[in-house]
């Protein structure tokens, strides 16, 4: 399957292609950098020497990080999907966590592994794996927790890693979820969803709080009605 797998979850935006699992392309940049999403695609095409229409899935990185990056890869996966009709290509959504997991242990980062990424509010996501020479176990699932309750986990001796791990703590890894790893994930992987159904990770619940209605004798400004 030729895939084309696009993660803009952390500071550094990657994009790349695979062809029955092995990685043809690979284009990464800052995401302080001004390149749109789709000229990055393009470059990994290139790379690649393929066209857009030969692409066959589509693996987006769902987070947890960067929101607004998160945001521009489904957006793009939306509209190539619509853009490719009737036939349409193939979408995947997956763990930016699990793909940092795996980083860790392509590197040969074994034992307890703790990812954390920003999560604003002086909280952070973290999610605990076990990893060893033959692949990832999650064994503390994704969740938000507080600065304590990763420190007592670093405490206990589990290695802390993510985009920005070292800022935390003095012997955190920084690393960061690519591309080619995500890519890497997807193959042989049967949960394709349709466009509508791609979501960020997101574990806070959405609150909205209503605004007041205007009392009577004032506008929605708050100014008073002449009478």
């Amino acid at each position: 399957m030729k895939i084309l797998a696009i993660e803009f979850s952390s500071e550094q935006r990657s994009v790349a292609v695979l062809v029955d699992g092995r990685v043809l392309g690979v284009a990464t940049e800052s995401s302080t950098r001004a390149t749109p999403a789709i000229g990055l695609a393009g470059r990994a095409l290139t790379e690649a020497g393929l066209e857009r229409e030969e692409i066959e899935c589509l693996a987006i990185g769902l987070g947890p990080g960067s929101y607004t990056g998160i945001r521009s890869a489904i957006a793009l996966a939306q509209g190539w999907q619509l853009a490719s009709s009737p036939n349409g290509v193939k979408l995947l959504g997956l763990s930016s966590a699990a793909c940092l997991a795996e980083e860790a242990q392509a590197r040969g980062w074994f034992g307890a592994v703790n990812v954390i990424i920003d999560a604003q509010r002086n909280e952070f996501y973290l999610a605990g794996y076990e990893v060893g020479p033959g692949g990832c176990k999650e064994v503390q699932p994704l969740k938000l927790a507080g600065f304590e309750e990763a420190r007592a986990r670093s405490a206990a001796g589990a290695m802390m890693v993510g985009p920005e791990a070292n800022r935390w703590f003095e012997a955190g890894r920084k690393l960061f979820p690519g591309a080619a790893m995500l890519g890497s994930l997807a193959v042989g992987c049967p949960d394709f969803v349709s466009g509508e159904k791609l979501e960020p990770i997101y574990l806070r619940e959405t609150n909205f709080v209503k605004a007041a209605k205007p009392q009577r004798g004032t506008d929605a400004s708050g100014a008073h009605e002449k009478k």
